[in-house]
């Protein structure tokens, strides 16, 4: 069902050969440091070293962003969350290095994203992808939210910025399906789209895509795919108030069924949709 009307307008220039600006599926040379409170950058368990079969290394430089990690956000003094990096068979049935997340009980708004912090780049186009496996015992309950991305501009905490988040939800009975939207804050929605048509990977690997192209006016467009079927393709606002984005959560363990578990494994990021 979409809940706002998505229709197409003339964006401006879109990369005809795109860069790769970042690619890593936590091979050697990858590792994860212990989570604390002292980091640079606060309370955070930082991924460092350089991918040995890709060559990009930790933390995510991309945008003028040269910070960022696992934010621990009311983990009970790290008792509620968990991360490792784990060798386990991958989406191509061989055996591969991931990124583990677990939840293991909330405590207000207890969750553990990947954050890309302190970006001081503007970009026009940005695409994300990577694989992802999650558990079915947290996707069953009613009336359920799970956030698997999001990012947000300058200004959003204050109420003059814009977040572009998607969700999985499960209704009354119980089913899952997918939520995509913009927002001004968490209760003032801009747009919506929810798609029950395209099913939930349930303990599989599946790949997820993200894109955005930027603009406040009606040229911008923020596209969602699963396993290469459209979630939601929006055309429309992508910021507001001509706000850069401020940091992105790459990858997002957060919602209000637990405990819950995920695995991150093959991340890109490219300036435009590659061919």
């Amino acid at each position: 069902m979409i809940l706002f009307s998505c229709k197409k307008e003339p964006l401006d220039k879109i990369p005809e050969n795109p860069t790769l600006l970042f690619k890593s599926g936590f091979e050697d040379g990858v590792y994860l440091e212990e989570p604390n409170d002292d980091t640079p950058i606060g309370r955070y368990q930082l991924i460092n070293g350089t991918d040995l079969e890709t060559g990009f290394s930790w933390p995510i430089n991309l945008l003028g962003a040269n910070t960022g990690g696992l934010h621990f956000i009311d983990d009970d003094n790290f008792q509620a969350l968990e991360n490792e990096i784990q060798t386990v068979i991958g989406h191509n049935g061989d055996s591969t290095k991931v990124l583990y997340n677990i939840e293991h009980y909330e405590t207000n708004i207890t969750q553990c994203p990947y954050e890309i912090l302190n970006i001081q780049e503007r970009t026009k186009d940005l695409y994300i992808k990577y694989w992802m496996k999650m558990d079915s015992a947290s996707l069953f309950q009613s009336d359920m939210y799970r956030v698997i991305f999001e990012y947000k501009t300058k200004d959003y905490a204050d109420g003059r910025g814009f977040r572009l988040i998607a969700f999985i939800y499960t209704d009354e009975d119980g089913i899952p399906y997918w939520h995509w939207q913009g927002d001004k804050d968490p209760g003032t929605s801009i747009w919506e789209i929810d798609n029950k048509t395209v099913p939930i990977p349930i303990n599989k690997w599946f790949m997820t895509e993200f894109y955005w192209h930027w603009s406040e006016g009606d040229g911008g467009r923020a596209l969602w795919k699963i396993n290469g079927q459209i979630i939601g393709d929006h055309y429309g606002p992508t910021t507001r108030n001509s706000n850069p984005i401020d940091f992105i959560i790459l990858t997002q363990i957060y919602g209000d069924a637990n405990p819950k578990y995920q695995w991150i494994d093959d991340i890109e990021i490219w300036n435009g949709i590659p061919k």
